[in-house]
Parts: structure tokens; sequence; C-alpha cells
């Protein structure tokens, strides 16, 4: 069981209101934090007020209850890259892709988009190359599906809806109902294919990297050309795939003594 945030000092306090905001499935009110954080309710509106001009809580659109801020999603995701780009941690994702033979990737979600944190390339670049500091869009990237599938379905209809689902190639998927629907079973089977759906002639799939609490953290995936690994082939990387992601869960929350 975790222990109680500490609300003792203002950064205690402020430490405490982004982790509960971040931690709830829906926006939530000054008085509802206040609450759940044994804070004062002034306490409480001058934190968040605080909180809110830093851009790391704002209100959701057209009320005035909170969800985390896009600077903190943008801090969330670097310090996410950081963590990964460790040398312990890039010597799985290096290891993983040498077994493979293909490169392989690690990325996480940003302002409704995929960023890519760290990647390893064994082989001669053909087709889509992901690096580090690249971003794609959600409806056509594995690691975009396996994150909106891991949505609320409230939550993921909604923003399945705000996409723009632009059309790439012949097989991106563009249409809503399809969309949600290959979600869904990406959701059953826990991870995620492409098709030529971003690039034409490179096909790619994804495994989802979780916290101890099964929280998804970020994902990682192999992009290949499809002339030389098919589509259908691609299930032969996912068991590698998902042993490499467990030793990245395993090591994301341990100090590093590599100085890496």
């Amino acid at each position: 069981m975790a222990e109680p945030a500490k609300t003792d000092g203002p950064l205690d306090r402020a430490f405490a209101i982004v982790g509960h905001v971040a931690g709830q499935t829906k926006a939530a009110s000054v008085a509802e934090i206040a609450q759940a954080l044994a804070l004062p309710l002034p306490t409480a509106h001058r934190l968040i007020g605080n909180l809110e001009e830093r851009g790391l809580l704002q209100k959701a659109l057209g009320t005035k209850r909170y969800v985390v801020g896009n600077q903190l999603v943008t801090l969330s995701a670097k310090v996410i890259g950081a963590a990964f780009r460790t040398a312990r941690r890039h010597a799985v994702l290096r290891a993983v892709a040498g077994e493979i033979g293909e490169q392989c990737e690690i990325g996480v979600v940003r302002d409704n988009m995929v960023a890519y944190v760290d990647s390893v390339r064994v082989s001669q670049p053909q087709g889509l190359q992901f690096n580090p500091g690249e971003a794609a869009p959600l409806h056509c990237t594995s690691t975009g599906k396996i994150y909106m599938s891991r949505l609320p379905e409230k939550a993921r209809e909604k923003l399945c809806r705000a996409l723009a689902l632009t059309k790439f190639t012949d097989t991106t998927i563009a249409d809503y109902d399809a969309l949600m629907k290959v979600l869904e079973e990406t959701r059953a089977r826990g991870w995620a294919k492409t098709n030529e759906e971003y690039v034409k002639g490179v096909v790619g799939c994804a495994v989802p990297i979780l916290s101890p609490d099964r929280e998804l953290i970020a994902c990682l995936g192999v992009s290949v050309p499809a002339a030389r690994v098919s589509f259908a082939e691609l299930d032969r990387f996912i068991g590698p795939l998902q042993k490499a992601a467990a030793l990245l869960s395993d090591t994301i929350l341990q100090d590093d003594d590599d100085g890496g």
C-alpha cells in the first residue's frame, strides 16, 4: 500500500496536488482536490493558481475543473526520455535490437503525438527511421495505438474524434469507426502493429513499458522495411520486445550506479 503524500510544506503540497490530479481519470475541482489531500480550501486555491500560472495544471475546456497542464506533460516526457537514456537501459534497447536484427525505439506520448526518446539501429538505414527527438501521429503508429487503447472508453472516443486522422498512405486508418475497432483489438491483445500506415513500405509493432503499478510509461517498438519482414511476420518480434520491456519496467525506478 502506497504511503500518503507529504503535505507539510508548500512544495510538498504542490507536488501532492500535481500527483493527485495526474492520477485522476477525469478533471477535478478545487474542492475535490482540497478534500482528497486534507488541505484548507484557501490553500488549495492559492497553490492550484500558482501551478496553473506555470502551466503544470490547466482548466479542462469549458469548465473550472483541473487536469494536468501542457508544461507538465512536456516535462514528464523529457523526464521519461532522460530515464531511458541511461547506459543501463540503453544497453537493454541495444540488446533487443541485436536479437531482433532491426531498429528498435522507445516512444512516449506528448501533446497527442508520439515522441521518440531513444533508438538503436543495427542494420543499414532503409525506409522509416525513428530517431530521438522526432515525432509521429498517434493513429498510424504502434505506440500511439497502445496509448489510445489504454485510455478509458469515453476518453478514447473523445480523443479519436478530436484527432486529425490524416491519411498518409493507402493503408492509413483514417476512419473513426475502423480506428476504434483496431484500438479495441489492441487493448485486448496488449500490443500493436502497423501495416505501412505512416510511411509506405515500412511496417512495425510495439509493446507497452509499464510502471510497477501497471501504468503506461512508454512503448518499445520496432520498425522494419516490409520488403524484408511482412506485416504477418511481425508477430515473431513480440516475445523479445516483451522481455526487454519487462527489463526496462524493472529498472525504470531504480537508481543507476554507472553514471550513464
